[in-house]
This record gives structure tokens, sequence and C-alpha cells, in this order.
């Protein structure tokens, strides 16, 4: 499915739920936005992606000392889907504004594709490597919420904030490597469905790496010399992420 048409299809779903309602109707759950502070529990799926950006040409040293010129172009050639849990906190600091923060397990993987355009296959065509780069991501986002005044069960909102994050998957013999720990800005919109016993909150998250993510040293760590004019065809990285979430209040 086209990653913008879901996005579309997506927004305009939530808007259209919080406009069905014309007419004034008992109100579930009247006074749960009131607390000072409350928890849940969420669920979702994430779509990863990653931004390179590519040295292009290199000078490799070979074995027998030739120097050579090579060209890798990397891409990550597709949005994969993951999985994502996690537990929620959040803190009323007026009538429309709350303090959130959700530590959050994402697990998912990144797919990478090496065109080495300076090795030829029979057909002319470059020669092809990939990568599945796993990851599993510990996130700890502080956001802000902003609400918009309730009316019947419905009440929309967006979210704005900093996503810490720490990558707990780690291969140390992959072509490339992204850090450790990451920082994420993150922007949202959902729509809080007050239900006779729970609330229940989709939202749809973008978030974007506001530091490079790639391991610049990891090519000194490779046993394999070979990989290391692999691991050297990028300059920089940036995570991408959209994420999928109820949460259950």
């Amino acid at each position: 499915m086209n990653m913008k048409r879901l996005l579309f299809s997506l927004a305009m779903l939530v808007v259209t739920l919080t406009a069905v309602a014309q007419e004034r109707k008992p109100m579930n759950k009247p006074y749960i936005d009131l607390r000072p502070l409350h928890f849940g529990i969420l669920v979702g799926t994430n779509f990863q992606d990653v931004e390179l950006d590519n040295v292009g040409p290199q000078l490799v040293t070979l074995d027998d000392g030739t120097v050579v010129e090579q060209t890798i172009v990397v891409d990550a050639d597709k949005w994969n889907p993951g999985f994502t849990v996690g537990v929620l906190a959040e803190g009323r600091l007026s009538n429309h504004f709350a303090l959130r923060f959700a530590p959050t397990m994402h697990f998912g993987a990144k797919h990478l594709v090496f065109h080495n355009l300076t090795d030829l296959d029979q057909e002319g065509k470059p020669r092809v490597s990939t990568q599945d780069m796993k990851n599993t991501y510990l996130s700890l986002p502080l956001d802000v919420k902003f609400s918009a005044q309730r009316f019947n069960n419905y009440r929309p909102y967006v979210i704005a904030g900093i996503n810490p994050m720490i990558n707990l998957t780690r291969n140390d013999q992959d072509f490339l490597q992204l850090k450790r720990y990451d920082v994420m800005l993150e922007v949202g919109l959902g729509c809080d469905f007050y239900l006779p016993f729970f609330k229940l909150n989709p939202e749809l998250k973008f978030c974007y790496s506001l530091m490079n993510s790639l391991d610049t040293k990891h090519a000194d760590e490779l046993r394999d010399a070979n990989l290391r004019v692999y691991a050297n065809a990028v300059r920089s990285a940036h995570t991408k992420m959209i994420v999928l979430t109820f949460y259950f209040e």
C-alpha cells in the first residue's frame, strides 16, 4: 500500500470520527481528565526507515597494494513494519495541556540495498547486496499534549516532544551499524475516545532523528576487510519512524 495513501486515510479517519456527533449526548467518564496524574498501556505498529547520505567514489587499496576507485550507492528501499508496546504516565497541566511520558519498546528493522557501480555482472548491471538491519529501540519520549475542547465522547489532540532512544540490538559484522543512542523529534495527532469503562486514544506520530545516527567507527571493527568499502560508503544517517499507537487509559 502506498505510504502517503495510508497516512492520509488514517488522518481522515480521525477527523471523521471526531465530526460524526451532531448533538450533545451523555458523557462517559466525565471527570477522567481532571485527575492530576493517570496511567495507561499502549500497543501499536511502527514503520522504520533511514535517510542515508552516500559518500560517492572511494579510493580502495587492494591486498596487492593496488589503489582502485569504487562507487557504492546505499538506499533503504522500503518502510519496514514492526511492533510497539509500552506504558504511559500523563500529568495534567491545565484544561488543554498535559505532559506525557511513555517508555516504549519498538521492535523492527530497516532494509538496506547496496549497489556496487564498479562491480558489474554479466548483463552489465551493478551487483547488489542487501542488509536487514534489525533494531530494538527503548524509547523514552517526553511530550506536550494539547487537547481541544471535549465534545460528547470525543476529544482530538496534537502532541510534540523529544524522544531519546537506545538501540538494544546490534550486529558487529553488518555492513552498516547505527549508534547505540539517538535523539528524535516527534510530532503527532490523535483523538481521545471516552468509552464506558476506559479511554481509548488512537494516535499517529512522526519521528525524525536530530543527530547523525551512523556509527562512523564501525568500519574499523569489521573482521572482513572487503566489507569496509561498504561500511565507508555512507557519510551520515538519520533514522525515521512512523508510529500508529493505541493507548488504553
